[in-house]
């Protein structure tokens, strides 16, 4: 896969029945997917699981790092059948709701949340299918029914979703369905764990108990899509290892006008902790049916891009679309012409003094501000933890960063990180030794020529995977 892309901004494609032959998905991972997402409010583990697979044999055979972000429902509600599949809500009416799973008229509508008369109170707004229609709670028996006043009617059809943005919610963020979609994902070993519906810290903390009682090492996002998740944003950051702004619900959930600057915002709150941040959602929409993205849409990418995002993403439009591999083509030349044109490098981030952390952080830091200085080819770093790569990510450098680990499982991970290309590596001797390797490795592969700058970081003494404490300057010969 000699010819295949790689962008400082990483793609994450959305996995489904359109990239089910692994022809396909090799396509796309050549044309610049670095992470398959599989979601879970769709498919059956036996259909995630042969993706999974096809990921690694990919993996295998091509010598790529291509990682999963297993993505857990969390507790979506929804409506249930409907009768004939279609009811008319018209606007001004009033409907009965209820928590007992009926086929719902426009008459009596089910809810699938136990809570709902419970938690709702009169004037709060519940939203269906997208903010498509919207019913106001009027009455309450604050046990199982509740009546609404239609005031934006509308055809409705089975399933769809409910969004109830002023409602504080007590139903927990991980759900049964989740704990076991987790267990499977945990154990098909993926990189990523993003969490649906985050209201608080605690709900991202409880996630990283789960795994970590497991034994696995897998990290996790928060998916940024409810008001109380703006409320509580710089605790959930500081707690999550990536985010998702997930813009389908917050967009529903809030004032859609909101959404633009709370997404630039969340961009900079991330960069600046190193913690990565993919946008998500309807980003090239129209190219479930048709081969070209609306101009709109290809402006959408670029100006994620232009905020500072690790990654951008796509849901159905690979993984029920017709053009899933053009999707990812499309995708690849927006974020390509943004970079090489008009993209912002260098970020100025703060570097927290008291931070345990703050020697290794000064140094990354540094190894970003020297490469610019001295016009550098390349940063390359050697990791056991992934924590330099990270860091040196978050300020966005022009050179590109390469980043040496014995970790294979790592490896993948660094494949969301924005301007991060992974190698194996597992001959740690001497410093000297291992820096003059890697440099030679880069030469190799032609990532670098005779005469560039290179500034290397590791930890010395290097055979104890210590904290990056060494910065060196090297001119390819």
């Amino acid at each position: 896969m000699s010819n295949t892309i790689y962008n400082r901004t990483k793609i994450v494609a959305t996995m489904g029945p359109a990239t089910k032959d692994i022809q396909v998905l090799i396509d796309m991972i050549r044309a610049g997917v670095d992470v398959c997402r599989i979601n879970f409010s769709h498919g059956t583990h036996e259909q995630h699981a042969e993706i999974i697979k096809n990921v690694r044999a990919i993996n295998e055979k091509y010598k790529k790092h291509v990682g999963i972000i297993a993505d857990l429902q969390g507790p979506k509600i929804r409506i249930g059948e409907v009768e004939n599949n279609h009811i008319e809500l018209l606007t001004g009416q009033k409907i009965t709701i209820t928590n007992q799973p009926v086929v719902s008229t426009n008459q009596l509508l089910f809810i699938s949340y136990a809570n709902l008369a419970k938690d709702v109170s009169i004037g709060e707004i519940i939203l269906l299918d997208d903010g498509k229609l919207q019913l106001k709670i009027v009455e309450t028996t604050k046990k199982d029914t509740c009546i609404a006043e239609v005031i934006h009617g509308g055809v409705l059809s089975s399933n769809k979703g409910v969004n109830l943005p002023h409602t504080k919610v007590s139903v927990s963020s991980i759900t049964d369905k989740d704990l076991s979609d987790l267990e499977f994902a945990l154990q098909q070993n993926v990189e990523w764990v993003a969490l649906s519906f985050v209201r608080k810290a605690e709900d991202i903390i409880e996630l990283k108990r789960l795994i970590s009682q497991s034994g696995k090492s897998a990290r996790v996002i928060a998916k940024i899509e409810k008001p109380e998740a703006i409320k509580n944003i710089d605790s959930i950051i500081e707690a999550t290892d990536g985010i998702m702004v997930a813009r389908g619900d917050l967009g529903v959930e809030m004032p859609m006008e909101e959404v633009p600057v709370l997404q630039k915002q969340i961009v900079k709150k991330c960069t600046s902790q190193a913690k990565p941040v993919i946008i998500a959602t309807q980003m090239l929409e129209s190219m479930i049916t048709t081969p070209r993205p609306t101009r709109a849409e290809a402006n959408d990418v670029a100006n994620s891009v232009l905020d500072g995002a690790d990654a951008v993403m796509v849901s159905g439009e690979t993984s029920v679309g017709e053009f899933p591999v053009i999707v990812i083509e499309t995708m690849q030349k927006i974020v390509s012409k943004v970079e090489e044109s008009i993209y912002l490098y260098k970020n100025e981030t703060n570097i927290d003094p008291k931070s345990n952390n703050f020697l290794s952080d000064n140094i990354c830091y540094t190894a970003c501000l020297l490469a610019e200085q001295t016009n550098a080819k390349a940063i390359v770093t050697m990791t056991s933890s992934g924590y330099t790569a990270f860091q040196i990510s978050s300020h966005r450098p022009r050179a590109k960063t390469y980043t040496f680990t014995s970790n294979k499982s790592l490896l993948n991970t660094l494949s969301l990180i924005w301007g991060v290309r992974g190698f194996f590596y597992d001959k740690f001797e001497s410093t000297d030794k291992t820096i003059s390797e890697v440099n030679r490795v880069l030469k190799a592969e032609s990532l670098v020529s005779p005469g560039d700058v290179i500034i290397n970081t590791a930890a010395i003494p290097i055979e104890k995977k210590g904290k990056t404490n060494m910065l060196k300057v090297s001119l390819v010969e």
